[in-house]
């Protein structure tokens, strides 16, 4: 069975394109819904959600769309306060505060987003989402035990080939194969992700070659190009977020919707300095201060405590130069239109590249 038929099977879906799971300001649940509706699977990420936020978007995703969708949550380990580390920290960031007339946060030791725990486990063997993903790290045994005896398909992110190793060791039904090129958060949990970078050509076929399970390609995927290479590498299908960003259902402001429209190549870099772990976001002069002075920094979550108040000024304001956006960087592929005609365009433009590389093929 071809590995695209593969996935289809696997999820129940017409089309192998999944909107990958992203966290906004505003509920991704009308955009998942379009992209389900068309075919494809749409996603929730409900990293951030408490358990009565988690039940009432999984309602919400229901009454909107009868089609499969996944849920994608963190494995982050529970992060360790460094006081030492606090002063040294605030005074980098200081003088952003003093120039925009922002206060420093009090307390920096804490946070609210928990990571995956077994009162979301409950939910969702309960609630029996097509699919459940996992971002930062391996889900243990158990876990997948729990969801897979109820018929939940279940993935998870892998950034090297050790990494998708481990998952499917540990009985990971997919592998999603993040490339460097990806924007938002490095799923990286058993490499150094300070420093290994693998671009998507370069990971999935060596992910495909080294595990027995579907892998999804994520990373610099745009167009019908990107996923007809994908195809070609071997990858069941492909896991698209920054692409999804400019339809028409994406809750984003204006402000984010024109960067989005003005996008090239260079205008993200990896920064831990907004989160504490490695993402892929716009350039701003907060990270790129933080990238040139190269600190230490607080484990995720805890440095949005110091990297929030600048972004809620540039929210209130509309100012570019303070907000978190988060975009790979195939992002100047993007286009404005809803997200059934995106589906549609995308397996055209697949079609057509791959028609044309039987006739190239031909030729040679």
């Amino acid at each position: 069975m071809p590995p695209a038929d593969i996935l289809r099977t696997l999820l129940s879906i017409e089309i192998p394109i999944i909107q990958a799971p992203m966290i906004l300001q505003a509920p991704l649940v009308p955009l998942a819904a379009a992209v389900s509706n068309a075919g494809g699977m749409g996603s929730l990420g409900c990293a951030e959600m408490p358990v009565e936020e988690l039940q009432q978007r999984i309602s919400e995703l229901r009454s909107a769309t009868p089609k499969p969708f996944n849920l994608n949550f963190f494995l982050h380990q529970e992060p360790r306060y460094d006081p030492d580390l606090d002063l040294e920290i605030r005074n980098l960031i200081q003088p952003f505060y003093n120039k925009n007339g922002l206060d420093a946060p009090r307390d920096a030791s804490s946070t609210d987003l928990e990571t995956f725990n077994d009162d979301k486990l409950a939910i969702l063997v309960e609630e029996r989402p097509s699919m459940v993903s996992f971002h930062f790290g391996c889900p243990r045994r158990p876990v997948l035990d729990a969801l897979h005896a109820v018929g939940i398909v279940t993935a998870a992110t892998a950034t090297t080939v050790r990494e998708a190793i481990a998952l499917q060791e540990a009985g990971v039904m997919i592998v999603v194969a993040q490339g460097w090129e990806a924007g938002g958060h490095r799923g990286s949990f058993a490499s150094n992700f300070e420093d290994t970078g693998i671009g998507t050509l370069a990971l999935v076929p060596q992910i495909v070659d080294a595990v027995d399970v579907p892998v999804i390609a994520a990373g610099g995927i745009g167009d019908g190009r990107a996923i007809a290479a994908s195809r070609a590498l071997g990858a069941s299908g492909v896991w698209m977020g920054t692409a999804f960003l400019s339809c028409l259902e994406a809750p984003i402001t204006a402000l984010h919707r024109k960067a989005l429209s003005s996008a090239g190549d260079e205008d993200t870099h990896l920064s831990r300095a907004f989160s504490g772990r490695p993402c892929r976001a716009r350039q701003t002069p907060y990270s790129q201060h933080m990238a040139r002075t190269r600190p230490r920094l607080q484990d995720f979550p805890l440095m949005y405590n110091y990297s929030g108040p600048l972004k809620s000024f540039g929210i209130d304001t509309d100012n570019l130069d303070f907000q978190f956006l988060l975009y790979g960087q195939a992002a100047a592929l993007n286009r404005e239109m809803t997200a059934a005609q995106l589906i549609e365009k995308l397996t055209s433009e697949t079609a057509t590249v791959i028609a044309q590389m039987g006739a190239w093929d031909r030729a040679v």
